[in-house]
C-alpha cells in the first residue's frame, strides 16, 4: 500500500499518488463543510447534520492515517531535496507555510472530534426534527477522568499484547499516545469552552463558524502547499 502511494499521482503534477489524494480528498472534505454550513444557514438541520457527520468523520479518518501512520505531504521537513524552489523562498515562505498548515491540522483533528461530540449532546429530536437544545450542558472532570481511563485501559492492554507478541514498534506507541493526547486535548478545549458558553446551542454555532474558517484556511494553505512542491517548484517525488 505504501508502495502504491509513492507512486506518480493522477493529476499530471510532479506529486505521489498519496499526494494527489491529499489534495482530491481535502477538496471533497471542504466541499461537505461548506455545503453543510450552508443548510445550516438554511435551517436544515438534517441535512446539515449528516452532511457534517460525514465529512468530520472522512476526515478524521484521512488525517489519521495520511499525516500520523504515513505521513504524507510534510517531505519538506525532510530536506530541501523535496523543494525545488531557491532556498530564500523556502525557509521564508514554504516552511513558514507548512508550519501553519500543520498546526491547522491539529486544531481541525481536535475540533473535528470536539464539534461531532458536541453536536450529538447539544440536539434534541421533536417531532421528527433535528433542533438544537439551549440546555446547559456542562460536564466534570471526573466524569472525564472516567471516559478517559476508559480509553488508556484497552490501549494499554493492546500495547502490552504487541510487546508479549514481539510486534510492539515505537512508531505504533508514538501513534496511540498521539491518539490519546489528541482526545485529552479535546477534554480540556471542552471544561474550558463551557465556560464561556454553557448554552449547548449557543455554543455550537459558534465554535461551528469558527470551525469553518479553520478548514477553509486550512484548505487554502493545503492547496498553496501542494502547488508549491508539485507545479511551481517541484523536486524530488516523495
Amino acid at each position: 500500500m505504501l508502495e502504491w502511494l509513492k507512486q506518480p499521482g493522477f493529476f499530471g503534477t510532479h506529486a505521489t499518488v498519496g499526494a494527489d489524494m491529499s489534495q482530491l480528498m481535502a477538496t471533497v472534505f471542504t466541499g461537505l463543510f461548506v455545503i453543510g454550513w450552508i443548510q445550516a444557514r438554511r435551517r436544515r438541520a438534517d441535512t446539515h447534520h449528516w452532511m457534517m457527520l460525514s465529512g468530520m468523520i472522512a476526515m478524521l479518518a484521512f488525517f489519521i492515517s495520511y499525516y500520523l501512520f504515513r505521513q504524507l505531504g510534510v517531505l519538506a521537513f525532510e530536506g530541501k531535496e523535496g523543494f525545488g524552489g531557491s532556498e530564500a523562498l523556502y525557509r521564508n515562505v514554504f516552511i513558514p507555510l507548512l508550519i501553519i498548515h500543520i498546526t491547522l491540522v491539529v486544531i481541525g483533528l481536535v475540533m473535528a472530534v470536539y464539534m461531532i461530540v458536541l453536536g450529538f449532546r447539544a440536539q434534541l429530536i421533536e417531532q421528527g426534527r433535528r433542533i438544537l437544545s439551549d440546555r446547559v450542558l456542562q460536564t466534570t472532570w471526573g466524569k472525564i477522568g472516567m471516559i478517559f481511563g476508559g480509553l488508556c485501559v484497552p490501549v494499554a492492554v493492546y500495547l502490552l499484547y504487541l510487546v508479549a507478541a514481539d510486534r510492539f514498534r515505537m512508531g505504533r506507541l508514538i501513534v496511540w499516545i498521539g491518539f490519546l493526547a489528541l482526545i485529552a486535548i479535546v477534554f480540556a478545549v471542552e471544561m474550558t469552552i463551557q465556560r464561556i458558553w454553557p448554552d449547548g446551542g449557543r455554543r455550537h454555532r459558534a465554535l461551528g463558524r469558527f470551525t469553518m474558517t479553520i478548514y477553509c484556511i486550512l484548505f487554502v494553505t493545503g492547496t498553496t502547499t501542494y502547488t508549491m512542491l508539485y507545479l511551481l517548484y517541484p523536486g524530488k517525488i516523495g
